[in-house]
C-alpha cells in the first residue's frame, strides 16, 4: 500500500464530511437515476420462448413464478461448456441470499444459459446454489437479448452488443434482462443492461470499494483477471500476479 497522509481526528472529519456531502448527492442522482429507469417505456415480447428447467418445460410467461415481475441474469454458460463463467459466478454467489427477500417485493430471480440443463445442474450443484437455473438451449432468447453470438456474429468477427456493434472475446456475453406480466397474462420487456451496467450486483464490490486499496486491480490484464470460481480460491491468500487466467479472455463487464 502506498504511503498516505496521517491527518489530526479534526482534520480526519473534516475531510470525511465533505466527501460525505459528495456520496449524499450521488445517492440522490442514482435514486433520480433510477426512477427515470422505471420511467421508461415497455417493449411486449411476441415471440414465444420455451426453456429447459427443473420443472420440465416451461414459457417465459411460465418462469414468473406466480410473481408480476422477472429478472433474469444472462449467465455465460455455452452449449460445450463444463463450467461457467468465472466472473458471472462472482455474481451469482450473490443470488441465494436475496432471491428470498425480492420474492417479498413481487419478484423473481432466475439465470439463464445455452448450456443443456444437465451440464447446468452438475455445475450449479457443484457451486451449492439454490436458485433456479434454465437452459434456453432449443430457443433463440439468447440471441434475442444480445447474450449469444449469432451465426452471422461469428463469420464477421462482431457483435451486437449493450446497443452497439462491437466485438467481444466470447460467443456468450453477460447481461440482465427484466419483464413484467400483467393480469390478463402479456409479458412485456422492460428494461436489459450489459457490460458494466452489470458492476451494481456484484455487492463484493461494493464492499471492495470502501476498503483502502480498493479494487486493486490495475495492472491486471483486465479488471476481473483475479476473480476465480469461489471453489479455486487457495487456502492462503495468492499474490495478484499468481493467478490462474479464468476461462474467459477478457473482462465481463468493461
Amino acid at each position: 500500500m502506498k504511503p498516505h497522509k496521517i491527518v489530526s481526528h479534526d482534520e480526519w472529519v473534516a475531510a470525511r464530511k465533505a466527501h460525505l456531502a459528495e456520496e449524499k448527492a450521488f445517492t440522490r442522482a442514482r435514486d433520480a437515476l433510477s426512477k427515470k429507469r422505471r420511467e421508461l417505456p415497455w417493449e411486449k415480447v411476441e415471440k414465444s420462448y420455451v426453456f429447459d428447467t427443473p420443472n420440465g418445460k416451461q414459457s417465459l410467461a411460465d418462469l414468473f413464478g406466480g410473481k408480476s415481475q422477472l429478472i433474469v441474469y444472462h449467465f455465460m454458460m455455452g452449449p460445450d461448456w463444463e463450467e461457467g463463467c468465472p466472473s458471472c459466478s462472482l455474481i451469482a454467489d450473490h443470488f441465494d441470499g436475496a432471491v428470498v427477500h425480492l420474492a417479498q417485493r413481487d419478484v423473481t430471480l432466475l439465470a439463464v444459459s445455452r448450456a443443456p440443463l444437465a451440464q447446468i445442474d452438475k455445475f450449479k450443484q457443484r457451486m451449492g446454489w439454490r436458485f433456479k437455473w434454465v437452459s434456453s438451449f432449443d430457443s433463440d432468447f439468447n440471441f434475442d437479448y444480445q447474450v449469444s453470438a449469432t451465426p452471422d456474429e461469428k463469420a464477421k468477427g462482431e457483435a451486437f452488443y449493450n446497443y452497439e456493434l462491437t466485438t467481444f472475446p466470447s460467443d456468450e456475453r453477460p447481461g440482465i434482462s427484466v419483464f413484467r406480466k400483467t393480469d390478463a397474462g402479456q409479458v412485456f420487456h422492460t428494461y436489459s443492461s450489459y457490460g458494466r451496467g452489470l458492476d451494481i450486483l456484484i455487492g463484493a464490490y461494493n464492499l471492495l470499494d470502501i476498503a483502502p486499496s480498493g479494487r486493486n486491480e490495475d495492472g491486471l490484464k483486465y479488471g476481473m483477471a483475479w476473480v476465480r470460481h469461489h471453489d479455486k480460491y487457495g487456502a492462503d491468500s495468492v499474490p495478484r500476479d499468481k493467478y490462474v487466467e479464468p476461462k474467459i479472455s477478457d473482462s465481463c463487464c468493461d
